[in-house]
């Protein structure tokens, strides 16, 4: 039956596809099973996706369990018991959520952006803004860092001036870049449209941008509770947006998109300040590790991972020679503006962090 053709491409079918979807889309990295199954490792370290190695806190375990038992009805759409959680830990400001941070970039670009209007995107970073405003068919305008990666802010705003919407990441997938929050300022004070700051990994940095949401209207931070909250699984995003946002964003917003469970347990996790703190304290330690003992030169990370140049061997290529030796990490290839030389490592279990650092180091030492 034709219904059941899995590969239409070359049917009659073809010619429906959108042009934008016919190659590409987000690159994932390996799975662990298949490496661990092509080389023979009965256990492979999972350093390629930014996880976090912990569970969840036993306070988002109990309450997403206890919403299960009343998953027969339709979620509240406001997320009030999230919503209220997050002015809890946050301080009082307007929030808004989506199914993971990428949920809510694909919202906000809904909300805000028509087909035409110009998107500008700081590179090298996360692909998923891109692929977003292009769904939306935005014009895209990739705005590059500097050659060791902070943001030049004068050229920022010289292509971002006009832009609907413009995407900053800080700290920076895949480089762990943290722009300074002066210098976030300064482009906010020179754009017209609004700045969305991918705030995915603020936790392990020093930084704090909430105090710009009482300057400026024009700002909005994006949030996650899988990386510091363990909660990846539950895909849990959110925002912190200007009051002026929310009814509109609520109107573009699929409808019950954001599920209880999910949403309880995110609740539940930032009732846990400390455990996400002592986690916190694990990534730094690990992080400086990462950097000191490892021989490739790596940038500064603000973030859960660290980045690596590996010339002048490809980022393929190591990728390639790590998984041999049962360590996943991510080859950096399929980032926008970066060359194919870098791979960005993830800290993990301490084991985990331990086999990358003695593999690596191996590695190292027979091409020297």
């Amino acid at each position: 039956m034709a219904g059941n053709d899995k590969n239409p491409a070359g049917s009659r079918y073809d010619r429906l596809t959108r042009n934008l979807y016919r190659s590409g889309g987000y690159v994932f990295a390996a799975k662990a099973e298949d490496i661990a199954r092509q080389h023979g490792i009965s256990r492979v370290a999972r350093l390629a996706s930014n996880e976090n190695p912990w569970p969840p806190s036993a306070a988002a375990v109990r309450e997403g369990c206890e919403a299960l038992k009343g998953a027969n009805r339709y979620p509240d759409e406001s997320m009030a018991t999230l919503t209220g959680a997050l002015a809890r830990f946050h301080g009082d400001y307007c929030f808004v959520t989506g199914v993971g941070m990428d949920g809510v970039i694909e919202t906000v670009i809904r909300t805000l952006v028509s087909p035409g209007d110009r998107v500008a995107v700081s590179v090298p970073t996360f692909s998923f803004y891109r692929l977003a405003a292009l769904a939306q068919a935005a014009e895209v305008v990739e705005i590059p860092r500097e050659p060791d990666f902070p943001v030049n802010t004068g050229l920022f705003i010289d292509q971002a001036r006009d832009a609907k919407v413009s995407f900053l990441c800080s700290p920076n997938n895949p480089t762990g870049t943290v722009t300074p929050a002066e210098e976030v300022r300064e482009i906010l004070s020179g754009i017209s449209g609004i700045l969305f700051l991918d705030n995915a990994y603020v936790e392990f940095s020093d930084s704090d941008y909430l105090p710009l949401m009482k300057e400026f209207d024009n700002l909005v931070i994006g949030r996650t509770m899988s990386k510091a909250f363990a909660l990846a699984g539950a895909r849990v995003g959110y925002a912190v947006v200007p009051g002026w946002l929310v009814p509109f964003y609520q109107r573009a917003a699929t409808p019950f998109t954001l599920n209880t469970v999910s949403a309880s347990a995110a609740a539940g996790a930032l009732e846990d300040r400390a455990g996400m703190e002592r986690y916190v304290a694990y990534v730094r330690e690990w992080r400086k590790r990462f950097r000191e003992e490892c021989a490739l030169p790596s940038c500064p990370s603000g973030a859960n991972f660290v980045m690596f140049d590996t010339a002048p061997a490809t980022g393929d290529e190591m990728v390639r020679l790590l998984a041999e030796k049962g360590v996943i990490v991510r080859s950096c290839a399929s980032f926008p503006g970066l060359p194919d030389r870098y791979i960005r490592v993830s800290v993990g279990d301490e084991w985990e962090n331990e086999l990358f650092l003695s593999a690596i180091t191996g590695i190292c030492r027979s091409r020297a």
